[in-house]
């Protein structure tokens, strides 16, 4: 049994008594949103690459969409709440293509009720000092996004005892005493009621924007005046933050992805899928708890002028339970194109017959200095230039093939994906565009000749999109390297930013293909080999995104091939395999993608009960800690005592980075490629 006290009636009281005050009025949409609706509406009906047809089957999506936007998992609203607005199953094509918002902004006002005393009902739970029972055999369903309404409060009366006894044994677990849970959860209640209070027109006319842009594909969205003058409140970081794209996860902030060069990927402290659960500042000892807040909100707490240092306390995408965290610091900074560019390495290799030299180069984005280039400047910077110098740099070293590491980066320029490729092959096509009215753009290498002829690899990851899926495939089509690791994101759209009235919208307006004619769209590029995959494609990834615009292929166009790579496919698993057998980094990813796998299809529940529960987080967490010092005893390291620190050993001088053995091994690869293809041996001799 726990008790967290309370910290009196009379301070309790007045605290809410003070956001009492601030009534709420009735949200009402306003002209400027009602013209801008019937413009969205527009837009994607003639706009739009894929047909969109704005009827009643639409009607039905953009309901359940709107609903599941409202409330996800299934926690605020009652069935008749649903059945009363039930009319706009059939409706919101009209309300869309009308303007005519009113109904649209009732059922938000239900829900914004129905929440509103929800919060007010968790803390008056509060103020009765609760006494929580942690030796029942209850358990908290963690996804609810399938369940039925409710049909009544007192069914979810029961729901979010178990979610308040479940966010007190969270905390209880990770060391807090009953004062601090009990203070912490009042911010989070307190601070998630006065977020909810603060709520304007535009947030309601945006969740529904939300609801009508996404039901037609993930990507196309409506930015209000204010989304359009701060990219900030899209959800990347400025310029001087810390350099990461968050998103919304439930209550929780999670990390999307991390921007090539930025202060939080140089640190090694976030990685994608980490969850931030408080933000503190450096001059400040009391971190602010940001469970539950809005993502625009925690924005502003992390960005912050250049120098200063924001404090995170992150719970890890491999933790298995919320109790797990860990505070980490980030030095605010600008992202510069220095720290983007493309960097290259030599990796040798011992052999029976010696030590031979593979090229690596990191291409964390396709990059150009935009300004520079306008402006007629001859030494500008770019991708393409930067991997071309870099190429003769390591071709004077003597290097036997050159790996191009383009994971996690996300794309960038189309015209240095084009120009990127046309450095290994001698003019031809690269990508094909097709638009909505099904017209097919062709680009591809003008110039004549190549920098460099020799073995090629790609290395790529879930987190390669866009123009590096593009680059990939390219070098696959034509037989000119091979393509290693993971499967792609899978986005093979375009989308271009339209005024309206009143904001903007980000519409999708064409689609990728290869120059085989397979898109990339949802797929993405299958590499030759596969690597153990750490990031979750159920999680991240096109296909992981609702309403996924689907793959398809139009007809190829002729281009020449370079190199028959399919040929020694075999082989090379089979040396790949036999090393990886051997190789204690390699092994581990192996086994860590599997442990994530099997942990993904078990984990749908927590125990409520404290001793179970705690035996589950230990159970759990030993398997990893297993896991990794049986790495580092493979390594010749000490072994760690906590799981939680596997990171700060990363920076260990014996030990490099998991994910250097990605690398590594593709070197390996191309060296056993280049070895196996008589074409290269001959032109080395040459």
């Amino acid at each position: 049994m726990s008790l967290f006290a309370t910290l009196g009636r009379s301070v309790a009281l007045a605290g809410l008594l003070m956001v009492a005050n601030t009534a709420f009025a009735e949200l009402q949409p306003t002209e400027a949103q009602r013209q801008t609706a019937v413009e969205v509406a527009e837009s994607l009906r003639y706009g739009h690459y894929d047909e969109v047809s704005l009827d009643d089957a639409w009607s039905h999506r953009a309901f359940e969409r709107y609903l599941d936007i409202l409330d996800g998992q299934r926690a605020y609203l009652l069935r008749e709440d649903v059945e009363a607005f039930r009319d706009l199953e059939s409706t919101m094509d009209d309300a869309l293509i009308d303007g005519d918002l009113e109904r649209v902004f009732a059922l938000y006002q239900r829900r914004h009720e129905r929440a509103e005393s929800r919060f007010e009902w968790l803390l008056t739970r509060l103020d009765e000092a609760t006494t929580f029972r942690f030796d029942t055999d209850q358990r908290l369903e963690l996804e609810r996004e399938d369940a039925s309404w409710a049909d009544s409060q007192a069914e979810l009366d029961e729901l979010w005892l178990k979610r308040l006894k479940n966010a007190a044994l969270t905390q209880v677990i990770g060391g807090q005493d009953d004062d601090q849970v009990e203070a912490n959860l009042r911010q989070r209640y307190e601070g998630q009621l006065a977020s909810l209070r603060q709520t304007e027109p535009e947030d309601v006319f945006g969740l529904f924007m939300a609801a009508v842009t996404s039901s037609i594909d993930p990507h196309s969205e409506y930015l209000s005046p204010r989304q359009g003058e701060s990219f900030d409140i899209q959800m990347r970081l400025s310029l001087e933050g810390i350099g990461a794209l968050l998103e919304s996860d439930g209550e929780y902030v999670k990390v999307s992805s991390l921007v090539p060069g930025g202060p939080a990927e140089r640190a090694g402290v976030l990685e994608p899928a980490d969850r931030i659960i408080a933000v503190g500042q450096e001059d400040e000892e009391e971190m602010v708890n940001v469970v539950g807040m809005r993502l625009d909100n925690v924005v502003e707490l992390i960005r912050g002028p250049k120098g200063s240092v924001v404090r995170l306390d992150v719970v890890p995408a491999q933790a298995v339970d919320m109790t797990r965290s860990k505070v980490v610091e980030i030095t605010r900074d600008t992202v510069s194109l220095e720290d983007q560019a493309a960097k290259g390495e030599v990796i040798e290799i011992e052999r029976d017959d010696g030590v031979h030299r593979i090229g690596a180069i990191k291409i964390p984005t396709f990059y150009v200095d935009f300004d520079a280039w306008q402006a007629g400047e001859e030494d500008y910077r770019s991708t393409t230039r930067d991997v071309a110098r870099e190429i003769e740099r390591l071709k004077e070293e003597g290097v036997e093939g050159i790996v191009l590491d383009l994971r996690n980066n996300g794309g960038g320029a189309l015209q240095e994906a084009n120009s990127l490729i046309g450095l290994f092959i001698d003019r031809g096509p690269t990508v094909q565009v097709r638009d909505a009215r099904g017209r097919i753009s062709l680009y591809g290498d003008t110039e004549t000749g190549t920098v460099y002829d020799g073995p090629l690899g790609v290395l790529v990851n879930r987190l390669s999109a866009s123009a590096s899926e593009i680059f990939a495939g390219a070098i696959q089509d034509y037989g000119r390297g091979l393509v290693l690791g993971n499967p792609t994101f899978g986005k093979g759209t375009v989308q271009t930013l339209n005024e309206l009235s009143h904001g903007q919208i980000k519409l999708t307006r064409a689609k990728f293909y290869r120059i085989s004619g397979d898109s990339t769209q949802h797929r993405g590029v299958e590499p030759d080999i596969i690597f153990p995959n750490l990031v979750d494609p159920e999680i991240i990834g096109e296909s992981s995104l609702d309403n996924a615009l689907a793959w398809d292929t139009v007809r190829a166009v002729q281009y020449r091939t370079y190199g028959e790579p399919w040929k020694y496919l075999e082989t090379l698993k089979d040396r790949h395999r036999t090393r990886a057998d051997e190789l204690p980094n390699f092994r581990y990813l192996e086994r860590q993608a599997e442990l994530a796998k099997r942990r993904r299809e078990k984990t749908t529940s927590v125990s409520l009960n404290r001793e179970q529960r705690q035996r589950e987080v230990e159970a759990r967490e030993a398997e990893q800690l297993a896991l990794e010092n049986q790495r580092r005893r493979a390594l010749g390291l000490d072994p760690l005592e906590e799981w939680i620190d596997t990171r700060d050993e990363e920076s260990d001088d014996a030990d490099e980075p998991v994910d250097r053995a990605q690398v590594q091994e593709a070197a390996q690869i191309l060296l056993d490629y280049a070895q196996l293809d008589g074409s290269y041996r001959l032109a080395n001799r040459d």
